[in-house]
């Protein structure tokens, strides 16, 4: 029995797994044909097994350091991969399938050149890449809600805004425009950089008797004239500027906030140009009435313009006649002359014309100094003008006249939902007059007083007679149908009590 027993002599194997395989097999064999009694001892072989062949695992993986499960790219990914990378030279966008078209979008760089990028990539999340890589704080909302004409208004404006006459290259401008031109609608620009001015070199005694100093001086230049821009953006509605210098520091001097009559005249021909403009704004440059009369002067008849403002200028009567003639010779829809120099004479200009108007809804004309003779005129205009929502007339000297006429407005104007008549002189009797006013009045809702030396008993009973034009406009809202009745304040229960 123990021949049978013994296995017979092996050869060695060339492979570690030869000689495991042969010995369970052996051992099979052996395990076979020998006693019970001899079964446990020769049973371990198969643990023995198990375990070499684990630590052949961890052998392998040893042996190589860089050996993973990883198999190779697809190639489709690999299409994409070279497609962005060669998507400046040779750009492939529109061909692809959908999906594919998604992952180069998602794989593109943001700082690809605009001559590639603008006419081809519609995709709003590149455009959304753009923005905020570029800008910390991006407000859609202020561009329409897109991404694509936000990144293209500001990047125009900023190159506009640091432009500096004599020294930048107009090509830097003038080059982007066939990019930009369908997707820019408003142009924001609060600053206007003038050329930079040399000091003069020094003249001997010779140079300075043989010739005039007129004649020695060169001609002054200008800011930028934007005339090729608006020219060039074919869907302008929008044009917001004021002519100063941003940050000027220690280096403030009057000239850089000078809107010169060669601006006033290249700014006149450039928004008559503009047949799309719809809102025209020019606050802060120290407009008069000679250059006021220029620009409204080339906006008469204007088939899309719709909001006129020049508030925070020099603009005194001669300049508010001029609004005055537009009004009749526009479609206006809001005229804003804050903080100017109106006086009573424009203001019953300006209300004459009011009064025969047919499409503003808007007018604002605070802190200016009407009086009561320019407020009276205002609030005999408003009697019959049927179109007037808004009326702004904060900060104009105006008193109990006024406030006395213009609850006779109260009583009878279906149209005016928001009248301010803050920082003035109404006085005690004065709000006495309007609060009456007030009583009939079913459309206004909002009145504001504050700093009008008003007394409290009257401005808490105006507010009160505010509160229920507020709410039965809530109520119309509500129940649009004329013929329905609306809905009570107060439950049955109330009303029975």
């Amino acid at each position: 029995m123990q021949e049978n027993v013994t296995p017979p002599p092996l050869s060695v194997p060339s492979r570690s797994s030869d000689s495991t395989q042969d010995r369970s097999s052996t051992t099979g064999q052996a395990s076979s044909s020998a006693p019970p009694s001899l079964k446990p001892s020769v049973m371990a072989a198969p643990v023995k097994s198990k375990g070499t062949s684990l630590g052949q695992m961890r052998r392998i993986i040893a042996e190589d350091a860089e050996w993973s499960l990883a198999i190779v790219p697809l190639l489709t990914e690999l299409c994409i991969q070279h497609i962005v990378k060669n998507f400046p030279n040779n750009p492939i966008l529109n061909q692809l399938l959908p999906e594919h078209k998604q992952k180069v979008l998602a794989s593109l760089s943001p700082d690809l050149p605009l001559a590639v990028t603008a006419n081809l990539i519609e995709d709003e999340n590149y455009w959304r890449r753009c923005c905020t890589q570029r800008w910390p704080v991006c407000h859609v909302a202020k561009h329409r809600g897109s991404w694509k004409c936000m990144f293209f208004e500001r990047h125009l404006e900023n190159l506009l805004k640091h432009f500096i006459p004599g020294s930048t290259d107009p090509a830097v401008i003038l080059d982007l425009l066939p990019l930009c031109g369908n997707y820019v609608r408003a142009l924001h620009l609060d600053q206007f950089l003038p050329p930079v001015r040399l000091p003069p070199a020094p003249r001997n005694a010779d140079q300075s008797d043989s010739g005039s100093e007129g004649e020695m001086e060169e001609p002054t230049v200008d800011h930028y004239q934007l005339g090729d821009v608006v020219a060039g953006l074919s869907h302008l509605e929008e044009l917001d500027l004021v002519y100063g210098v941003k940050d000027c520091g220690m280096n403030f001097e009057w000239n850089l906030f000078l809107f010169t009559y060669r601006d006033c005249h290249s700014l006149a021909a450039t928004i008559k140009a503009c047949q799309t403009l719809k809102v025209f704004r020019l606050t802060r440059s120290r407009v008069d009435d000679d250059k006021a009369r220029i620009l409204i002067r080339s906006l008469l008849d204007h088939p899309a313009l719709e909001e006129l403002d020049l508030s925070h200028n020099l603009i005194g009567d001669r300049g508010a006649r001029a609004a005055a003639k537009l009004l009749s010779h526009s479609r206006l829809r809001v005229l804003n002359l804050a903080n100017n120099q109106v006086r009573a004479s424009g203001a019953q200009s300006l209300a004459h014309a009011l009064a025969h108007n047919t499409s503003l809804l808007s007018l604002n004309l605070r802190l200016n100094c009407m009086e009561d003779e320019g407020g009276q005129a205002l609030a005999h205009a408003l009697q019959t003008n049927r179109c007037l929502t808004t009326l702004h007339l904060g900060g104009n000297e105006l008193s109990e006249p006024t406030a006395t006429l213009l609850s006779q407005v109260l009583s009878l104007n279906t149209t005016l939902t928001s009248i301010n008549l803050s920082c003035n002189h109404i006085g005690v009797d004065g709000g006495k007059q309007l609060l009456e006013g007030m009583s009939e009045n079913r459309t206004l809702l909002e009145f504001d007083l504050r700093l009008s030396d008003v007394a409290q008993e009257s401005e808490y009973l105006i507010g009160q007679a505010l509160h229920a034009n507020r709410e039965a406009a809530r109520q119309r809202a509500l129940n649009p149908n004329p013929f329905m009745s609306p809905i009570p304040a107060s439950g049955p229960e109330n009303t029975a009590g």
